[in-house]
């Protein structure tokens, strides 16, 4: 069995070899891999990995906060090209609440040609806008047919305006038809998207900290002073050398996790090496603040949940104290 797995993992690195990556162990159980001296090819794997999780952030509880997906968008609008169609439907739902729209997402089929619903509310009633969307390449035009369907659903609705957005443009005859309602039915473009990301990043709210109570966060950490609870959360880094981090899970959704970070205390050994453990009392609180309240994505498991916020990975603390060492 030995000399099976042995010989296993011999073949698995002589294909890293002939693929030009190597490899360090980060801690004992994950592996980062590199690129050997190949720039473009280190640069694009590290765009892909930048794609996909700016990708993971489109949820429909996430992304209301996350000015990093908008800001995204506003630098590199070609990428709402390579959106998922759904993708791109969750992140304008999303753009609209950010808006201060009342908004309804699709099922994203079998939706009668109505992707998005906006109620915007009016001192002399509420408005209703029906918003149809397509997630096109650029060489695909959005034709005549599509824009007065979308019409004909707002006057079945008694929908006063009605929305048409795609990453691709129109044809001649939708324009036309599309003047003709009176600014009933507006045509939107990426440009139009990216506009809208620029202005729901300006309305987010820079500092985490801000969208929960300091006295729920104290009511929190006393809870967790008493026993083990899955809301305190540990990551490490390293293997030679092992650094240990430590935070509160302080609110959370079924995509998402705010995050506050918590001080360590160190239980035996010195300043180099030794076990340490997170600070749970009072003080702790002392860490509430914009700089150490951070937003993660949460994902559970066989009944577990774990949060990865784009640079570490957080799981629940087993209350045993950890490991550390600056030697390497």
């Amino acid at each position: 069995m030995l000399e099976g797995s042995i010989r296993g993992w011999d073949t698995f690195l002589k294909i890293l070899s002939k693929h030009g990556f190597w490899y360090s162990q980060a801690t004992s159980d994950n592996l980062h891999f590199y690129v050997e001296d190949d720039s473009l090819l280190e640069s694009a794997f590290a765009e892909f990995a930048r794609w996909q999780w700016i990708c993971s952030l489109i949820q429909p509880d996430f992304a209301d906060v996350s000015e990093e997906l908008y800001q995204h968008f506003v630098k590199r609008p070609q990428d709402l090209e390579n959106l998922h169609w759904r993708q791109f439907e969750i992140l304008l739902f999303r753009i609209f609440q950010a808006r201060g729209f009342k908004a309804e997402l699709g099922p994203g089929s079998n939706d009668g040609g109505v992707d998005i619903r906006l109620l915007q509310r009016d001192p002399i009633g509420d408005m209703l806008t029906l918003v149809q969307v397509k997630r096109y390449h650029p060489t695909n035009k959005i034709g005549l047919e599509a824009v007065q369907a979308l019409h004909g659903a707002a006057a079945v609705e008694q929908a006063p305006k009605s929305l048409f957005v795609t990453t691709s443009s129109y044809l001649p005859s939708a324009k036309k038809f599309a003047n003709r309602t009176s600014g009933a039915l507006d045509l939107c473009t990426s440009q139009d998207v990216v506009d809208w990301c620029a202005a729901a990043t300006a309305g987010i709210i820079q500092d985490k900290s801000q969208l929960v109570a300091s006295s729920q966060v104290s009511r929190i950490l006393r809870e967790v002073a008493q026993k083990p609870d899955v809301r305190v959360v540990h990551a490490s880094t390293g293997v030679t050398m092992i650094l240990n981090r430590f935070a509160l899970v302080i609110k959370e959704s079924e995509h998402a996790a705010l995050l506050m970070g918590l001080p360590n205390k160190t239980i035996t050994g010195d300043a180099l090496e030794g076990t340490e453990v997170p600070i749970l009392n009072g003080s702790a609180l002392d860490n509430f603040g914009s700089k150490n309240v951070w937003r993660a994505k949460r994902k559970v498991r066989d009944g577990k949940a774990t949060y990865w916020d784009g640079k570490q990975f957080w799981s629940s603390w087993s209350g045993r104290p950890e490991y550390f060492t600056y030697l390497d």
